[in-house]
């Protein structure tokens, strides 16, 4: 190849480093496609490396044939993909965007080629004719595909519960879901969809509470939180726990409360979802703690503190606060913590407790605990291994270990007496050989306990013998429901496998259809495996069709190919493939759902629920316990144990055999995109009545996203992960943010379309309320940032209203 400093040599020589470049891609391909093909796999890489050398040779010789021979692989290559994935726009981007990107590099290296000049105009209308069609099926289909509509609103049906709440929701949001209803919903309807647009921020303040550079709180943030707001003030709590009161149409701070947590309590987040407001029965208002605020600690203390000044209840336990971990067995900072609100009911502050997941076997246990909302004193303890201890257990005795935990919010029926109890799965989330009687019954179920004695009235289980980690992370929903025997007090349940269950809340009898589906047998534990599962055949968030290996994703066929190596090598029997050590399987959906701790929102005066979702897999392997050891795959507290990872990733489960390693969502490595095709998170609206699909779509842009950790700025709705709710208005508008983009949105409920967004200061992996004062209405959001969604930390806690007199 000719040398020199002259332009004609430069491009020469950039023109022999695109042959390179292409030849180095094609020889990836070959190999990486045999491999494919060796597993069962798509012939098309292998076949399309070949391509891609000879294209590189002759290209680095300086031959127009070379780019001829790329034009053919790039126009069998359009039609491979639309044969694949048809107009599917997602689908069309790794297979035809980084393929269109080197056709223009050929394109623009056509003089440099001998024989250039006779073929150029013809390559290049051929090559401009395929990126076109590229571009406008990759693009245009993907914005106007995405969004499905099934139908209008169902007309007005009303829903709202036969239970009344103590303190109404509207100019008031006085609970965590609104009230211990959960149906996140306001009656407000200041703020519509013909006026949101004007929608401005009108206060903001700061609680103070970040990680700064605490080595201990370094990637541990996420508050999670929604605030609450009675009368005239809004109250706040942070990832540490810390509460502030602020005036409610101000921001001005009131007062702030510091419990005082240590950062080595922080378990896999700093959270704090929100704090809990009760009134004292039968004493005068302006007595002290006549109202107060109760809420959890990461370090598993009920603090109680005035509502109106936050000065502790000295009545309430041992100044102001009791310590919930007694009786559950050895601890360490971090492995027994409260991150959600607690629920009262009846006068009785009923808590649950995050154990930290995947350490051992023998993990605190899930004893749910009911305490006086006045005193503080211990009214009942429930631990289902051992029904006949009802309070405090017996000298030298603890509560029985490893038992399945409430780590989310508890729901209420004040008139029942009844607390709704969202369970998890036994500790060591992945093994079940040594789980028998009420740790197999109610693992992974919602428990009715009455209020009064902590005794179970019924239990509905949504997972049998759970080795998936499919807790229960949702809130349930009260509403009234509509039967052929007139309107049943009803519960709507959501689940991480994404299926929405309506029970009789008296009984727990199922008020729409629940079926069953077979479930694979195979894995390390065959005969801890059910024949079959049960689903809800009213309604699932859950994709109905299992992953085919067309479904593998990334920004390029080389990265897409790896995805469907792994795909084409992983064991994958469907929903509910189970365990292996041998080889990886895939768990899809993953173990952050279907629907998450955000829960969902009901509508009751137009019955509508709004149900926001993921939709990834995870990509897991069991690992024997000597290789774990080696990994350096240690509990809470072992000197000897790592730090970091995602929930999930190298959890040692020390007491079983295998510990697991979870890849959530199924990220590549290098690039750390997803190996599934977007979306990865949707939103939808359901007719609570049918359970029919009013509308779905996908819920998040893809601006803050991008290969490498680097932020596209693409606007484009992709549908990204996210963690927290939404809530609902009169108005017709949902409020929520949720995913990894930052912003927050209000959404046109009956069309599903974006009517306002905000961008925000950090993560809105919280859910927003709303409520009025002055005449006005606002809406609040905590945008506290989340690490496990790798969006930015704040302590910012904003509120949006219309301008005064527009």
């Amino acid at each position: 190849m000719p040398m020199g400093r002259n332009p004609q040599g430069a491009a020469e020589w950039a023109v022999g480093a695109l042959g390179v470049i292409l030849t180095l891609i094609g020889l990836v391909l070959v190999i990486g496609g045999g491999m494919l093909i060796a597993a069962g796999g798509s012939w098309y890489y292998l076949l399309a490396g070949v391509g891609l050398v000879v294209s590189g040779f002759l290209i680095f010789r300086q031959q127009l044939l070379g780019a001829w021979v790329y034009l053919a692989v790039f126009g069998l290559t359009v039609l491979w993909a639309l044969w694949e994935v048809g107009l599917d726009g997602w689908g069309l981007v790794p297979r035809v965007i980084a393929p269109a990107v080197l056709l223009a590099l050929i394109i623009a290296a056509l003089p440099v080629l001998k024989g250039g000049r006779e073929g150029r105009k013809w390559a290049i209308g051929g090559g401009v004719a395929f990126v076109v069609l590229a571009g406008l099926s990759g693009v245009v289909v993907a914005q106007t595909n995405a969004f499905k509509v099934d139908g209008p609103l169902p007309g007005p049906s009303p829903f709202a519960s036969s239970d009344p709440d103590a303190i109404p929701v509207g100019a008031d949001w006085p609970a965590y879901g609104g009230s211990y209803h959960a149906q996140r919903y306001s009656p407000l309807n200041q703020i519509t969809p013909e006026n949101v647009g004007k929608l401005e921020r009108v206060w903001s303040f700061h609680t103070g509470d970040l990680p700064g550079d605490r080595p201990a709180a370094q990637n541990k943030y996420a508050s999670e939180n929604t605030p609450l707001k009675i009368g005239d003030t809004l109250y706040a709590c942070t990832g540490k726990n810390m509460v502030v009161a602020v005036n409610a149409a101000t921001g001005q701070v009131k007062w702030r409360f510091d419990p005082g947590v240590d950062d080595a309590a922080i378990p896999y987040t700093a959270a704090c979802r929100g704090v809990s407001y009760y009134v004292v029965p039968s004493v005068a208002a302006t007595d002290p703690c006549a109202t107060r605020i109760i809420w959890g600690t990461l370090d598993a203390r009920i603090v109680a503190v005035d509502a109106r000044t936050g000065q502790r209840c000295q009545g309430f336990g041992q100044n102001g606060q009791v310590n919930t971990a007694e009786g559950m067995g050895p601890t360490v900072p971090g492995m027994i913590s409260i991150t959600s609100a607690p629920t009262i009911v009846q006068g009785v502050v009923v808590t649950g407790h995050q154990i930290l997941d995947g350490q051992r076997r023998d993990a605190p246990s899930g004893v749910i605990k009911g305490f006086d909302a006045v005193t503080g004193a211990l009214r009942w303890a429930w631990d289902m291994n051992r029904p006949d201890i009802n309070t405090t257990p017996p000298e030298g005795q603890i509560y029985t270990l490893g038992t399945p935990n409430m780590w989310t919010t508890a729901s209420g029926d004040e008139r029942l007496g009844l607390v709704y109890l969202p369970l998890g799965s036994t500790a060591a989330d992945y093994w079940s050989s040594d789980r028998t009687g009420p740790q197999l019954d109610y693992a992974t179920s919602l428990v009715a306990l009455d209020v009064n004695t902590g005794k179970p009235r019924w239990h509905f289980q949504t997972v049998h013998h759970d080795v998936w980690d499919y807790d229960l992370g949702s809130q349930a929903t009260l509403v009234d429901f509509p039967t052929g025997a007139g309107t049943t007090p009803a519960v709507v349940l959501p689940s991480k496998q994404g299926d929405i269950y309506v029970l009789n809340r008296e009984t727990g009898q199922p008020l729409t259809q629940v079926g069953t589906v077979p479930a694979p047998q195979a894995g390390l534990e065959p005969q801890m495996r059910t024949p079959t599962q049960p689903i809800s055949l009213f309604h699932t968030l859950r994709r109905q069709d299992d992953l085919t290996e067309r479904q593998m994703w990334g920004m390029s066929p080389i990265d897409q190919m790896i995805c469907r190596i792994q795909f084409r090598k992983a064991s994958y029997d469907g929903f509910y493939t189970p365990p292996e050590a041998d080889r990886h399987y895939i768990q899809y959906p993953g173990y952050n759902g279907g629907s998450d701790w955000g829960g969902i929102a009901i509508d009751p005066a137009r019955g509508v629920i709004v149900a926001n979702y993921n939709d990834m897999p995870n990509y897991n392997i069991l690992v024997p316990r000597a290789e774990a050891d080696a990994k350096g795959w240690f509990p809470r507290g072992d000197p000897r144990a790592r730090k970091g990872g995602a929930e999930g990733a190298g959890d040692p489960q020390v007491g079983v055999p295998y510990a697991v390693n979870v890849n959530a969502g199924w990220r590549m490595p290098f690039t750390g995109l997803l190996c599934k095709e977007p979306p990865y998170g949707g939103i939808r609206a359901i007719d609570l009545k049918t359970g029919r699909q009013i509308w779905d779509r996908p819920l998040g842009t893809a601006r803050k996203n991008g290969p490498f950790g680097i932020p596209s700025g693409l606007n484009m709705e992709i549908g990204t992960p996210n963690n927290g709710g939404a809530v609902v208005t009169a108005g017709g508008l949902i409020f929520i943010a949720a995913a990894t983009d930052d912003l927050i949105r209000a959404i046109d409920l009956k069309t599903g379309k974006t009517v306002w967004t905000a961008r925000l200061p950090g993560g809105g992996q919280a859910t927003p309320m709303t409520y009025e004062v002055g005449g006005r209405q606002y809406v609040v959001i905590a945008p506290g940032g989340h690490h496990f969604m790798e969006t930015p930390v704040s302590d910012e806690v904003i509120a949006y209203a219309l301008p005064q007199g527009g």
